[in-house]
């Protein structure tokens, strides 16, 4: 329901809800079959990136690590029938406010998750865990040292699939931000001069 009431402007098929989600395969079909029969989603055609490739026969000399180099991968769209928010379902507005009013995930959860991912500094949370879903650029700032981009990015679609919601987040290294800071970058200055909630401090910011 949240990724749906969160994301309202997409849609998805059912191998989506799984992946954001997390849920398996039975309990997504048994989900949608449930909403869709509230109304609170439709059908829906819509396109979706998909990505092929383009295997090349290796050439006599090249080797195989030449080889895999050689294999592109092509980005087409694809006609796909899925669902989206129907946003004349009678209850939308109360669930959307129901759903915010609770907390999507507790902040010792967020650190923890987040912690593991490197010398973690400061987090900062925003928009979506502030109920301001269109109001802020940015959900989750982290500012850190030694981050590991790939387990970060794996951590990050772990909240989403709890939130409900496809997240927006900002990642500096420590020399990084505070010179943004001395600089007033923008980006910086959005999260920092809104609304904003510093889950973990570990530097002397205001």
């Amino acid at each position: 329901m949240r990724l749906f009431l969160f994301n309202p402007e997409n849609s998805y098929d059912k191998s989506d809800v799984i992946k954001k989600s997390r849920v398996s395969a039975f309990v997504a079909g048994k989900i949608i079959k449930q909403i869709e029969g509230a109304k609170m989603i439709r059908k829906k055609i819509f396109f979706k990136e998909t990505k092929q490739e383009d295997k090349k026969v290796p050439l006599r000399g090249i080797s195989h690590r030449e080889t895999k180099k050689q294999k592109n991968k092509k980005a087409t769209k694809k006609k796909i029938n899925g669902w989206g928010l129907n946003k004349d379902f009678l209850y939308l507005n109360a669930l959307q406010n129901l759903l915010l009013s609770n907390d999507l995930l507790g902040d010792k959860q967020i650190i923890e998750k987040i912690k593991k991912t490197g010398n973690i500094k400061l987090i900062v949370l925003s928009g979506v865990f502030l109920n301001r879903i269109e109001e802020s650029r940015v959900d989750i700032l982290i500012v850190g040292d030694k981050i590991n981009k790939t387990l970060l990015q794996n951590v990050i679609q772990d909240i989403e699939s709890q939130v409900g919601k496809e997240l927006s987040y900002a990642t500096f290294n420590t020399e990084d931000f505070f010179y943004r800071l001395d600089i007033c970058d923008k980006l910086v200055r959005d999260i920092l001069d809104y609304p904003h909630r510093k889950i973990l401090k570990k530097m002397d910011i205001v």
